[in-house]
This record gives structure tokens, C-alpha cells and sequence, in this order.
């Protein structure tokens, strides 16, 4: 028979005399091998992509980056790797935090060891288990910027994806008037519901679905216009196409990351535009998203928990690469705060390129009404800023596509 093979185990936390004690606690158990161990998060990224372990043993609380964030990407860079979250923490918004973050097991602080060699194990046999599937793995949370670069200039539409990592900060209001904001362009827009669960985009524009997202990912391999056609819902009093979400939301689950990212590019070849709006979670579906988009508008509020959100999504964006992709937006600014748009931009190195006003009378009529405000009247100052918001990704789209242009005619 042959050997049975050990599971590799990476440590990381940033205290040494924990990772030492981890490592004794392992080294009794013959099947486990502790093949490195990192201080931080940033280094346990390294140290997975060199070591490609079955296990890593995570703390949360970590300087330079916490232990959810280095989970997230990990999973995403090296998805055989199976994540084992150690926490002195046991608030269960921790545990759901970490499991979002693709983590497979969550264990207090000190473990006991008959405890933590039992979740290494069960680890171990699902990371040896995925390596062993032959279909493609998770996808990764962004490809190279050239390989982007040249998908940008072959698709005909632009993919634009409204996000923000703290929930109700007006991502579906931005997204559903910014969709409205192309199609009065004379633009062939699309406005995807991404937010599979508890979407409300058809709501936002008083409209009921037949269809949804399922007619078209159950056969994503097999589309032609034709199919999409007969499956997207035409807002009645616009030209703009919707895909609505699932009804249910345990209908979610049908959904695949690979299908849905499949599904975004084909209809990217349809539609000039494609508007997609997300959940704030980074699930697997928003992740794919977020990998497909040619422009991520990630939207804060001036509250700190938003701030601090967005702050937290950037440091996960540049070390993906994907930063350069991300179109910073302050909703429901208000003039008399003191957290100005250019300190917000200042503190997180990411400049904001837009504000869209607070308007406490216009905004909830809208919604309640089912009325996007810049239907009902552009010369709001809340529609001008969308309007202003549509021409520079507009304009940067154009610029874009020239500057790509003019480079492969140089390297011709």
C-alpha cells in the first residue's frame, strides 16, 4: 500500500510562543506535518502560494492584516487550502465572519489538542479531496491587470459593478438610477440584481419578473440572444432590460460563482452596458462579480463603520490587483459634516470621484413610489450627480480603450 500522505499545516499568528505551541501540539500526531508558519497576514499569503498547505491554522486579531482578510484571499489564490480559525474571540459574528471568508473550522483560543488535531484532520482530508477533483477550481478573486487589459478591448459592453462592504449605504439606489443614467445615453443597458438572497432592484423600479437569474445560469453554456431575450424583464417607462433575482432565497444556492461569471460575460457581447448590484457580504457570487468587472463603484457613506469597511475592501483590492479598477463614490453627502470627501480620500489613498448629495424628501419618495428620482426629474441636484457620475465612467472608458489602442498599434 502506498504511503498515506500528511497533511501540510502552515501557523500563522503573530505571537511566537503561540505558532511554537501550535507546532508542539502537532508534532505528536503522525499524519501532520508543520511545514511553515508567518506573523501576519500578509506573510501567510506569501508563505500558502509558496508552501501550498492542505491547512492553515489562522489567528484573527493581527497586525497589517487581520486574519478574515488573509483568509478571503488564500482561499481565492489557493483554494485547495483549507482554513482552521483560532480566536480568543467567541462572539458568533466572528464565527460567521470567518466562515464567509471560506474558513472550515473555528476554534477558541488556546485550543485543545485533541481538538485541534481533529479539525486539522478534517481539514486536511477535504484540502487533499478538492485537489483531487478534476473540475476547475474556485475562481480567483482577479486575473492579471493584462490579461484584463485585453478582455477590455475584445467585449463590446463594460461591466460595472456597484459595491460597498457595508450594507445600506445605497448601493441598489446608485446602481438602479445609474442603469438609467446609460440608457438615457441611447445605451444599451442591463441591470443585473446580484444580490441573489435579498435583492431589490425590481422593486426600486415598481416591476414584477417572471423570469430571473436561474433561466439563464441553469443553461449559461448554451445562451444566444434569442434566450436572453426572452428571459430579461423591459422596464415600463424605459427602454432599460432587467435580470431579476431569484424569487426565494434559499434559490440562491442554484447559483454557481462560474455561473455567474459566464453569465456576465456573455451578456457583456449584448449590452453596452452591464450594471451589476451586489451584496455586501463578499461571497462567492460577489466575489466573481467583482472578478468580471471593468469598473468597481464602491460606495461610502461619511459614517466611520463605512469608512472603516471601504478601508478594509482597498487593503483586500491592491493586494488582488484589482485596485486600479475601483471608482470611489460618497453617497448621501451632507456639507455640514466634517468628514470631508477629501479626507475620506486622503486617509484611505483612494481618491473620490463623485458625491451624490443627501436628499431626505426625494430619495425615500422614490424608493416608496417605485420612481427612480432621475426619472422623475433630472435637474435634482441628487440626478445631476449620477448624470455627472455616468459621464466620467464614461469618459474613462473612452480613455481606456484609447490608450490600449494606441499601445497595440505601437507594438505592432
Amino acid at each position: 500500500m502506498p504511503p498515506i500522505e500528511k497533511t501540510r499545516v502552515l501557523i500563522v499568528d503573530d505571537i511566537q510562543e503561540t505558532r511554537e505551541n501550535i507546532r508542539r501540539m502537532l508534532q505528536f500526531e503522525a499524519s501532520v506535518e508543520v511545514v511553515g508558519n508567518a506573523k501576519n497576514g500578509v506573510e501567510a499569503i506569501e508563505k500558502a502560494q509558496q508552501l501550498k498547505p492542505d491547512v492553515v491554522i489562522m489567528d484573527i486579531n493581527m497586525p497589517d492584516m487581520d486574519g478574515i482578510l488573509a483568509t478571503e484571499l488564500i482561499r481565492k489564490k489557493s483554494p485547495s487550502s483549507q482554513i482552521v480559525i483560532l480566536s480568543i474571540q467567541s462572539d458568533p459574528n466572528y464565527m460567521r465572519q470567518a466562515m464567509l471568508a471560506g474558513a472550515r473550522d473555528f476554534l477558541s483560543k488556546p485550543p485543545k489538542i485533541d481538538e485541534l488535531i481533529a479539525a486539522v484532520k478534517r481539514a486536511g482530508t477535504m484540502a487533499q479531496e478538492e485537489r483531487s477533483k478534476t473540475s476547475p477550481s474556485y475562481p480567483s478573486l482577479i486575473g492579471t491587470p493584462q490579461s484584463q487589459g485585453a478582455k477590455f478591448i475584445q467585449q463590446t459592453g463594460t461591466i460595472i459593478v456597484v459595491y460597498s462592504p457595508k450594507g445600506g449605504v445605497g448601493c441598489t439606489t446608485i446602481a438602479t438610477n445609474l442603469a438609467l443614467a446609460f440608457e438615457s445615453m441611447n445605451s444599451r443597458t442591463l441591470l443585473v440584481d446580484g444580490n441573489l438572497q435579498f435583492g431589490d432592484v425590481c422593486v426600486m423600479l415598481n416591476e414584477q419578473s417572471k423570469n430571473n437569474i436561474l433561466d439563464l445560469t441553469k443553461r449559461v453554456d448554451e445562451l444566444d440572444p434569442e434566450v436572453v431575450g426572452e428571459v430579461v424583464s423591459k422596464h415600463s417607462a424605459s427602454n432599460l432590460h432587467i435580470l431579476a433575482c431569484p424569487p426565494r432565497p434559499e434559490m440562491a444556492d442554484s447559483v454557481t460563482s462560474e455561473e455567474f461569471g459566464k453569465l456576465l460575460e456573455y451578456l457583456c457581447e449584448l449590452y453596452t452596458f452591464v450594471v451589476v448590484d451586489t451584496a455586501s457580504y463578499l461571497t462567492e457570487i460577489v466575489q466573481s462579480a467583482l472578478e468580471c468587472a471593468h469598473y468597481i463603484v464602491l460606495v461610502t457613506n461619511q459614517d466611520i463603520p463605512s469608512i472603516k469597511s471601504c478601508n478594509l475592501f482597498l487593503t483586500l483590492a491592491s493586494a488582488s490587483h484589482i485596485r486600479e479598477r475601483v471608482l470611489f463614490v460618497m453617497n448621501r453627502f451632507d456639507k455640514r459634516l466634517k468628514i470631508t470627501p477629501e479626507k475620506v480620500g486622503e486617509n484611505l489613498h483612494q481618491n473620490i470621484i463623485a458625491t451624490i448629495p443627501i436628499d431626505e424628501k426625494v430619495i425615500p419618495n422614490s424608493i416608496n413610489r417605485g420612481v427612480p428620482f432621475i426619472m422623475e426629474n433630472k435637474t435634482y441636484p441628487i440626478s445631476k450627480s449620477i448624470i455627472g457620475l455616468a459621464e466620467i465612467i464614461s469618459e474613462q472608458i473612452q480613455n481606456r480603450i484609447q490608450a490600449e489602442e494606441k499601445e497595440l498599434v505601437s507594438k505592432k
